[in-house]
């Protein structure tokens, strides 16, 4: 019996020994925590996994609710209502209330039409302007791109006088406009206005030639008050020249020099073209007294048939030589005037005289319009070049007239310094207003001849006077 109390204490013993040993513990302990690592570890997966399946599952939600949103977008943009809305977002209306400017630049064009129609100023050329302005100020016609002309002159522009981008990228008035840039349709008129010429009373009296030169006056005064007042010399330049009453003189000038000046210069010349009658007389009555505009000038001899033929040929050839920019202006009035007078080529005198310088008056009309679109036109300088074109006319008016009383000083025969103020090339409304002014003084009193010679010496005077500023400026 003792001996079975001893075994089972030894038995006891031994095995409370096992259960308290470290070793034993930590194997344990170790075990439970590996199980419950993999228990976290299993768990994390399975977390892992749902949070990705649910990722995958908002995903696929939200794909499908983008395409479904799309879809709808789409299916709203078939509709009818879609389709108006989009209509009307993309239409110049909606355009017009984007671009304040561009209504004011509309209804610009609209008094320009009215004036052009109902008050006849200079409608030939001033309607085709203002009905180009209309057009290129018409938000979403996309005929002209200002943008492109702007490219086309900066010389760090990949498009830099590429015509090429223009004829790809450009409406039609950008490719009409390209007439203008290069000079073309300013030469063409002035092949039907030599046709339509006549150069006899300057042949017959060539001392009107000093009055028509002495016109020119203006535009270099008023090239140095466009410059006095901050403009660039190239754009003075382009200012002075409405001084010489000279359209398509002064597009093609400011058309090399200045051509984001191009439509307020344009339509300031004309303007003040039909304007000559208003601007003109009161110059004319307070630079002369009574008995100078009453001057009776005797009548103009005949002039042969073989001066008139041989008079274009010498003055292209003096003109050129001395003023070689100006070769492309004179050459054209003089090669026109030549079919006029040699008498063999009557057919080609009529069709430059019609045809031609109807369809050229249109193209140049309408482009040169197209340009004054409103960002370029509602500026201060436009201002500035209505109120300096003021200048030039009257400087112009007032150099024609002191000149006529000048060579009064050293002739016997006086003649009248009224036609002095024809010297301004807008043949024949300046010869016109001498002879009107003139008669006003007395009723037997005929300037209009005498005073057409200072009036074509005109032309000439402004055309070697834009090419000496293209010369000097260019």
């Amino acid at each position: 019996m003792d001996i079975l109390k001893k075994c089972l204490l030894v038995g006891f013993v031994f095995l409370l020994s096992m259960l308290t040993s470290p070793k034993i513990f930590a194997v344990e302990t170790n075990d439970s925590i590996a199980k419950e690592e993999v228990s976290a570890t299993t768990g994390a997966t399975q977390s892992a996994d749902s949070v990705a399946a649910k990722t995958c599952t908002d995903n696929k939600q939200i794909e499908e609710n983008g395409e479904t949103e799309e879809t709808i977008a789409e299916a709203e943009d078939n509709s009818a209502w879609g389709k108006i809305v989009k209509f009307c977002k993309t239409s110049g209306i909606a355009g017009l209330g984007e671009n304040w400017k561009a209504i004011i630049m509309l209804l610009i064009s609209c008094l320009l039409i009215y004036l052009a129609i109902a008050k006849q100023y200079e409608p030939l050329l001033l309607l085709p302007i203002a009905f180009g302005m209309l057009l290129s100020n018409l938000p979403g016609a996309e005929m002209y791109h200002s943008e492109l002309w702007s490219a086309f002159l900066d010389e760090n522009s990949p498009s830099y006088h590429s015509y090429g981008t223009i004829l790809k990228e450009g409406g039609m008035l950008d490719i009409i406009y390209m007439g203008v840039k290069l000079g073309l349709y300013p030469c063409l008129i002035f092949i039907g206005i030599g046709a339509m010429t006549d150069f006899g009373p300057l042949i017959a009296n060539p001392k009107s030639l000093l009055l028509g030169a002495a016109a020119q006056f203006g535009i270099f005064i008023t090239f140095l008050c466009a410059v006095a007042i901050g403009f660039a010399p190239n754009e003075a330049g382009s200012i002075g020249i409405i001084g010489g009453a000279d359209g398509p003189t002064a597009i093609f000038l400011t058309s090399k020099l200045a051509p984001d000046l191009l439509g307020p210069i344009a339509i300031a010349a004309y303007s003040y073209m039909a304007l000559i009658p208003v601007i003109q007389p009161p110059i004319m009555k307070a630079l002369t007294t009574k008995k100078e505009r009453q001057i009776t000038m005797k009548q103009l001899r005949d002039v042969s048939k073989k001066e008139k033929i041989v008079f274009p040929i010498v003055i292209t050839m003096i003109a050129v030589l001395i003023v070689p920019s100006a070769a492309s202006l004179i050459g054209c009035l003089m090669f026109g005037n030549l079919l006029k007078e040699c008498g063999v080529t009557e057919r080609l005198s009529k069709t430059v005289q019609n045809e031609l310088m109807n369809i050229v008056t249109v193209f140049l009309g309408i482009s040169v319009g197209a340009t004054a679109v409103a960002g370029s036109f509602l500026t201060l300088k436009t201002i500035e070049i209505v109120i300096i074109g003021v200048v030039a006319f009257s400087f112009s008016t007032a150099g024609g007239v002191l000149m006529a009383k000048f060579m009064n000083l050293f002739l016997k025969e006086k003649i009248n310094p009224l036609i002095g103020s024809a010297g301004v090339s807008a043949v024949p409304m300046a010869a016109r207003v001498s002879q009107t002014v003139g008669q006003k003084e007395n009723p037997s009193n005929f300037l209009l001849m005498h005073a057409m010679g200072p009036n074509v010496a005109g032309v000439l005077g402004s055309a070697i006077a834009a090419g000496l500023l293209l010369s000097f400026l260019g």
